[in-house]
């Protein structure tokens, strides 16, 4: 498995190293959202950070939680 990781990341940095400078900070922007969205925090942090939300009565109206988003 390591070495499939090296290869993908030797790839993945031959790919970068082609993209014209001016467009790296867009590159950089996707590559950001994209890790954050398949980066899950541990349930343990997950539960910390929902149990300060709620001790810090940082709560939100159930019905605003699906504002913005596409059914």
């Amino acid at each position: 498995m390591k070495d499939n990781e090296t290869d993908v990341q030797k790839r993945l940095l031959s790919e970068i190293k082609q993209v014209p400078p001016e467009y790296l900070p867009a590159l950089l922007t996707i590559v950001h959202s994209f890790r954050e969205s398949v980066a899950f925090d541990s349930a343990e942090n997950s539960f910390e950070k929902g149990w300060k939300e709620v001790s810090g009565n940082d709560l939100k109206p159930i019905e605003n939680l699906w504002q913005g988003l596409e059914h």
